[in-house]
């Protein structure tokens, strides 16, 4: 079955860490653009993270310098690092893999996982 399962949601303390998960099967994410979204309560779904299929990633300007993208090609998995975790970083997080960061033909989505930030 080819899809992308996310993993690693939970619940953090302000200024806590957390490393999310997104797990191919069925295809490489070597060779993708993944990106990961969040969905904040109430709002539209919003970029955070992408890295390229050649490994140049770019991050939405509030979460630079806390988050890392990365890829476990040997597992696999594009993980996300997510340092100083701050309450408006709650939200579903989904992963997406495709030809571009998070669009084009045959991008595959996630269910989403849960982040919550809270003390």
């Amino acid at each position: 079955q080819v899809q992308v399962v996310e993993s690693g949601g939970g619940f953090v303390q302000p200024g806590g860490s957390m490393r999310l998960s997104c797990a191919a099967s069925g295809f490489t994410l070597e060779s993708t653009f993944v990106a990961w979204f969040r969905q904040a309560p109430g709002k539209e779904r919003e970029g955070i993270s992408c890295i390229t299929d050649s490994g140049v990633s770019t991050y939405k300007e509030s979460v630079k310098g806390r988050f890392t993208i990365s890829r476990d090609s040997a597992k696999n998995t594009v993980h996300l690092q997510m340092n100083n975790l701050k309450p408006e970083d709650t939200g579903v997080y989904y992963c997406a893999a495709g030809p571009l960061c998070g669009m084009g033909p045959g991008t595959k989505w996630g269910q989403g996982t849960q982040v919550t930030v809270s003390s």
